[in-house]
């Protein structure tokens, strides 16, 4: 059975590069490290896939083409079952942390992330796993310096990434990238302990 690898983020050039995109960022780097050939359109999944193997394991990625909060339609198509649900791996943003963190979670509630709901919903289960990309500012101890108001909170997620943020980002999708592989060749246990390790 493969390995499902799910990146969300809101489709449109209008969109590149924003906060909630990290995951759409994640699987697009992802594919270019491990020598996957170009993502394609697939109608009936709504969603841009590739196929290839990491680590010697089959992998679907796929980043669905829907609105973030549609994500479980494009899901549902590769991962049929509350069991099969057992090899999928989600990657989005998320204000609880901060930018720079990383968390690998599995069975966890979706803290508010309507795209994650929307898979839970699609798949009739919370167990499987996902990678948190933090994209809240920095406050003191590491703290996600949170942003509060429904205006504001869209306005943060929706906004470009900064120069500042830009640097770091990239060295946490380079992260995600390593704890995706390191979840194909050795499991979660592995890739948790990476992924959640500042």
């Amino acid at each position: 059975m493969s390995i499902v690898i799910v990146g969300l983020g809101n489709p449109g050039k209008e969109y590149e590069k924003t906060r909630h995109n990290a995951g759409r960022m994640a699987i697009e780097l992802i594919a270019t490290q491990e020598g996957f050939s170009e993502l394609v359109a697939n109608k009936t999944a709504k969603a841009l896939i590739g196929k290839g193997a990491i680590a010697g394991e089959q992998v679907v990625l796929v980043m669905p083409e829907t609105y973030v909060n549609l994500s479980g339609k494009a899901v549902a198509a590769f991962v049929k079952s509350p069991k099969a649900a057992k090899n999928l791996l989600v990657i989005h943003d998320d204000l609880d942390l901060p930018l720079g963190t990383t968390k690998l979670v599995f069975g966890r509630g979706s803290g508010g992330h309507k795209g994650v709901e929307s898979i839970m919903r699609a798949v009739k289960t919370k167990d499987f796993a996902r990678i948190r990309i933090g994209i809240s500012g920095v406050g003191k101890k590491h703290q996600a310096k949170k942003v509060s108001g429904e205006e504001k909170v869209i306005k943060h997620v929706i906004g470009k990434w900064k120069p500042g943020e830009e640097a770091v980002l990239k060295k946490v999708l380079k992260k995600v990238a390593e704890a995706v592989h390191l979840f194909a060749a050795e499991g979660i246990e592995s890739a948790t302990q990476f992924a959640n390790t500042r």
